[in-house]
């Protein structure tokens, strides 16, 4: 596989970084560009350009987290934000546009074993993306005794 151009969605939970330092791995050694992007959801009731306050702050954190994450793996990663009715059509969207060649996203684990519940973003991404997705799941954390 080819691979020029690696897009990372982030949305703020603790996975972000691990996604993030297998993106940057990734792209070391495929000489490739990292994308990192927060999609902001922007509910039906509003136009999609209202100013997203105080989502737009969070996001620039989520952000400025992913590009020191990537800086303490020597790579360096553009950044942006958009704003969609939902995530996983303009990540789709972005990776169609942006002609991303790979999608590296995370998923926390969030249920019992057994289960797998990956949630509508991941669903849409990994059912329509143009490219090839690398999908990163925690590990389960062991219950105390």
């Amino acid at each position: 596989m080819d691979i020029g151009k690696i897009l990372v969605p982030v949305s703020g939970n603790h996975v972000d970084a691990d996604v993030l330092r297998m993106a940057c791995d990734l792209a070391a050694v495929e000489k490739a560009s990292v994308y990192a992007v927060f999609v902001i959801e922007i509910e039906r009731s509003l136009p999609l350009d209202v100013p997203p306050e105080p989502q737009a702050s969070r996001a620039e954190e989520v952000l400025l987290r992913a590009q020191k994450t990537a800086s303490e793996r020597g790579s360096e990663i553009t950044t942006g934000i958009l704003q969609a009715r939902e995530a996983g059509p303009a990540i789709v969207h972005e990776a169609t546009e942006g002609r991303f060649d790979l999608i590296v996203m995370g998923m926390s684990h969030r249920r019992h074993p057994g289960d797998l519940e990956i949630g509508d973003t991941v669903s849409h991404v990994l059912r329509d993306a143009p490219c090839s997705v690398l999908l990163y799941r925690e590990a389960q954390v062991e219950a105390p005794a």
